[in-house]
């Protein structure tokens, strides 16, 4: 059993846990979440939500950590050598490109995206900074800047470029440092962007809004949309979990640290939704589904209305900024791990290499919005399309993949001297009851809905 990997390790428990929960955290969890919640019936989603992850999500994720960390390299080498220890099928292997590709797929469409977030985050900051007038038309802003491919691939080379910059310095100079100044400035910006809501006068209403149990709306559709809102919020199935479980110590207690993630991943979002519906409820916005076009068209609206609404919507757009590039770090390092394992090359040389296939990968996804909008593929746009393929298929049979290989490859003995050696019985038992039986027939379910099956 190797006791430190080869890439440098955590300096502390809670280090992992700021990396951890900042991969969890990205831009569908600042918004999407607090909008499905309002939807689903609020406290009663909230409920049911928490009850699949504890189901779907911490299984998952303490299977993520304990490969990760029993094999103490890249998800792909830790999956060869533990199935060679195993006696199981080098196949295995698989499962971490899986993994690694469908990160690959992900990363190529949100650093567009995230682009965006940057190119608003400067307009707001020049508006605060230097005076330059609001955003009179923000309908036609974003129109305006999703036809323009040049501007599209400035801000998406422009993240790539903060996001390279971190994992091609390790795990101690580079992703540690990161996430020690990143995740404590995403909590900061939360937590003024909470205090403004408070003041608005519509707080208790958003707290109405969210929380409120609305026990009709409890259903079968309400419950798959739940597990899978639990799956991908902790970033499971992109094998990122395992590569940062493979810098985790091996004195660090595995339940306590997962709990952690979830429980700090849950509040971000949470506390996002207190943060934003004041403000929606304040202006009668129409949330539009939760997607892009509010956050981008309809919020403008109100940092133009409300009071210090430029200084506001500077520090959203940040916030915004933070959480996908915290997430993104964590989808590059992955691969950047095994090539480095694989080649003679410096991680600053794989790092800049894999980070440049990305980009390049991200310019379908750009074009698919101008140039090449009429282009569909099963009547999706081509970031539609990769998201589709990347999130709806290839993450969940990662994740089911993953609680198998956990659940049924690994010896009892491994698995619990990873988790916790003095884990009571009763416990261990029940983790691996869920990740073997539960945990694999709630990931197929979600799977069949998100496809379309049911």
């Amino acid at each position: 059993m190797k006791t430190t990997s080869v890439h440098g390790m955590w300096s502390s428990r809670l280090m992992f846990v700021l990396a951890a929960t900042g991969s969890a955290v990205g831009l569908g969890n600042i918004w999407r979440f607090p909008y499905i919640t309002s939807e689903n019936g609020g406290g009663a989603f909230v409920l049911v939500y928490l009850g699949c992850i504890a189901v779907v999500g911490l299984p998952i994720l303490f299977s993520e950590i304990v490969i990760g960390r029993r094999g103490r390299m890249s998800p792909i080498n830790s999956l060869k050598e533990l199935a060679d220890d195993a006696g199981a099928s080098r196949a295995w292997i698989g499962l971490g490109w899986l993994g690694v590709i469908a990160g690959f797929l992900v990363l190529s469409f949100y650093s567009v995206v995230a682009g965006w977030t940057l190119a608003y985050g400067f307009d707001y900051l020049q508006q605060l900074v230097v005076g330059a007038p609001p955003i009179s038309d923000p309908g036609q802003t974003f129109e305006n800047m999703l036809a323009s491919p040049g501007k599209l691939i400035f801000w998406h080379a422009v993240f790539m470029v903060l996001t390279v910059g971190v994992v091609a310095l390790g795990v101690e100079e580079g992703l540690e440092r990161a996430v020690s100044v990143l995740m404590p400035t995403l909590f900061v910006l939360l937590l003024v962007l909470l205090g403004y809501g408070m003041s608005t006068g519509h707080f208790q209403e958003a707290l109405g809004f969210l929380f409120s149990p609305d026990w009709s709306r409890v259903s079968g559709s309400m419950v798959v949309t739940a597990m899978g809102q639990a799956f991908f919020t902790l970033s499971l199935g992109m094998c990122a979990i395992m590569a940062y479980g493979a810098y985790l110590p091996s004195d660090v207690n595995v339940p306590r640290v997962g709990v952690a993630v979830a429980f700090s991943d849950t509040a971000v979002a949470l506390v996002a939704g207190l943060a934003i519906f004041p403000i929606v409820l304040s202006f009668g916005l129409d949330p539009e589904g939760g997607g892009a076009g509010f956050i981008f068209t309809a919020l403008p609206l109100a940092f133009n209305e409300m009071p210090f609404g430029i200084a506001y919507g500077t520090a959203f757009f940040l916030l915004l900024s933070v959480a996908a590039w915290t997430s993104s770090i964590s989808l590059l390092e992955p691969p950047t791990a095994y090539f480095v394992e694989a080649t003679n090359f410096s991680r600053k040389q794989i790092a800049i290499s894999v980070a440049t296939l990305t980009w390049l990968m991200g310019l379908l996804s750009v074009f698919g919005l101008n140039i090449w909008r009429e282009f569909t593929l099963g009547g999706k746009d081509i970031m539609g399309a990769i998201e589709f393929l990347a999130s709806n298929i290839m993450l969940p049979i990662g994740g089911l993949l993953t609680a198998v290989f956990a659940g049924w490859v690994l010896s009892n003995r491994i698995t619990r001297e990873e988790l916790d050696a003095k884990m009571p019985a009763w416990a261990f038992n029940g983790w691996l009851w869920l990740t073997r039986v539960v945990t694999p027939i709630m990931i197929v379910i979600v799977l069949l809905g998100l496809i379309g099956i049911i």
